[in-house]
């Protein structure tokens, strides 16, 4: 079984994708199930992971409500309000939905890099834990340290790291690099799980597989094939390719490491962690 581990579906006239341009050609419009459906067909891909993007509970009965009418979606990262604890409820609410796995704070977006060691939002961590469910980690290279603080904090929660923590490709310094590597080193030694997504989307225009390597085979190498999944981030991947063309790019990095590692990262990763039957 192949998963595509990372992709959104949304509808711009819902009115809650605050992050959204309102005139970008590629993002401001519909994805539903029927504009995505070919290009797993062309990839061989049965299931995919389907990923809030708008902070708010409604997206996520959106996402569900999709899921249930669409074979292909096997599971649903949602969202909840960390900031009201009277939402501890709807997550355990939204728990009892068979294809819902976990909750995905849009913490990039949110201006004080620490958030997530708020006091105030503690509870939500712990009943991630106690509900059985996964936390997506969004952020960038600045959060690279509060999420090791708040992951050595919670040993049982079961993280993954999306985009790998979205490395500057774009920059080639060789201090960005080395910031952003000795981060998702430690991050690894807690025992999270990294999704390699996102990355064509932090390069120039007119990247090269030669581009992302060093990110990617450095994630390869602390993670393990175990723990790393590939996901399209689609549509968002098309702000620099199309999913096949992407697709392409990651299979020439995951070549070198073998067909059961490839196996992992395309399937048997996701499958375990997000529960996902065949």
């Amino acid at each position: 079984m192949r998963i595509d581990a990372h992709q959104h579906l949304w509808h711009p006239a819902r009115g809650d994708y605050d992050w959204m341009p309102k005139d970008d050609p590629v993002l401001a419009r519909s994805y539903a199930p029927a504009d995505l459906a070919p290009q797993l067909a062309a990839a061989g891909i049965s299931r995919t992971v389907l990923v809030q993007a708008a902070a708010t509970v409604n997206e996520t009965e959106y996402m569900l409500g999709l899921a249930d009418a669409t074979p292909f979606v096997g599971a649903v990262v949602g969202w909840i309000n960390f900031e009201d604890r009277r939402d501890l409820a709807t997550l355990k609410r939204l728990a009892n939905h068979p294809k819902f796995r976990g909750v995905r704070p849009m913490i990039q977006d949110i201006a004080d890099d620490g958030w997530m060691l708020r006091d105030d939002i503690q509870w939500a961590f712990r009943a991630i834990c106690d509900l059985g469910l996964s936390f997506d980690a969004l952020g960038f290279p600045r959060h690279l340290a509060p999420f090791l603080t708040l992951l050595r904090r919670y040993p049982d929660m079961r993280t993954v790291i999306d985009h790998c923590m979205k490395p500057q490709i774009r920059d080639p310094s060789p201090e960005a690099f080395a910031t952003w590597a000795e981060g998702m080193a430690r991050l690894a030694d807690t025992g999270a799980h990294c999704k390699v997504s996102g990355l064509i989307t932090e390069a120039n225009p007119g990247w090269t597989v030669a581009d992302l390597r060093p990110c990617a085979d450095h994630v390869f190498r602390h993670f393990g094939a175990d723990r790393v999944m590939w996901g399209s981030d689609w549509p968002v991947c098309r702000l620099g390719a199309e999913y096949g063309d992407w697709l392409a790019a990651a299979q020439t990095l995951t070549a070198p490491l073998g067909a059961a590692a490839e196996a992992m990262i395309y399937g048997a990763t996701a499958a375990a962690f997000y529960r996902i039957a065949g």
